[in-house]
């Protein structure tokens, strides 16, 4: 078995007649975090909703050595994919329950109810919840509960778009808590994020990008001590 989960190689994506991300190859190996980080417009959510097959590409996506660029976003998740968007993309006027529920539709009805069981264990506070409308939560807890949704389908690789984004810091905090337990859990990341001081302390390894590409890959902690990294995305993280 390959130490790759997944694999993206010279992979192009475009908004009609616009480039977008333009020959980007990068690697998940199994049981790591891997963060790409860049300012917003870089393409990185680009690239993840390119893997998620949420957008067509041009290249290669192997996950677990097969080939699914053609294949559509259900087969991905049943395969072992999720996707946690920027936007969270809730059902606002459902119960949290329901929303973690309809994560699970491509498992059995006795795996979904363990599956449910273990989410609540990891996120207490949706348990708290579980009978009160998506929309009505704080800005933390609704991104539990799309972390905890995507978590219900079993995944073997996250994908998560901008977790932090509109967080205060103590539950920023809290949330890269989650995601190196979920690694400890098995379960590989592959993290999209503009707080790169946050996201290269939990990573296992990095990579930049910039205007569609890939500029630079590295450990983290060698990115992390990069003097352009940080002056270039590590400077406004300081306070």
């Amino acid at each position: 078995m390959s130490d790759l989960l997944l694999s993206i190689r010279d992979l192009f994506v475009s908004y009609g007649k616009v480039e977008a991300v333009h020959g980007v190859s990068i690697d998940v190996p199994r049981g790591q975090i891997v963060t790409v980080i860049g300012a917003n417009g870089a393409g990185k959510t680009t690239l993840l909703n390119a893997a998620m097959g949420i957008l067509p590409a041009r290249g290669a996506i192997e996950f677990e050595g097969r080939n699914i660029l053609r294949q559509p976003v259900e087969d991905r998740v049943g395969g072992g994919m999720t996707l946690v968007p920027e936007r969270r993309e809730l059902f606002a006027t459902m119960p949290v329950e329901d929303n973690l529920l309809l994560g699970g539709f491509l498992i059995s009805s006795h795996e979904r109810a363990q599956q449910l069981e273990e989410v609540f264990t990891r996120f207490p506070r949706l348990k708290e919840r579980r009978r009160q409308l998506a929309g009505t939560l704080s800005g933390g807890e609704r991104q539990m509960l799309a972390m905890g949704r995507a978590l219900m389908a079993k995944p073997r690789l996250l994908m998560l778009d901008e977790p932090s984004l509109g967080l205060a810091p103590l539950i920023v905090a809290d949330i890269f808590a989650i995601i190196r337990d979920l690694r400890s859990a098995g379960v590989s990341i592959l993290l999209v994020e503009q707080n790169a001081r946050a996201a290269l302390r939990v990573a296992d390894s990095a990579y930049v990008m910039e205007l569609g590409e890939i500029t630079l890959h590295g450990k983290a902690a060698d990115l992390a001590a990069d003097p352009k990294i940080v002056e270039t995305y590590l400077g406004l993280a300081t306070h």
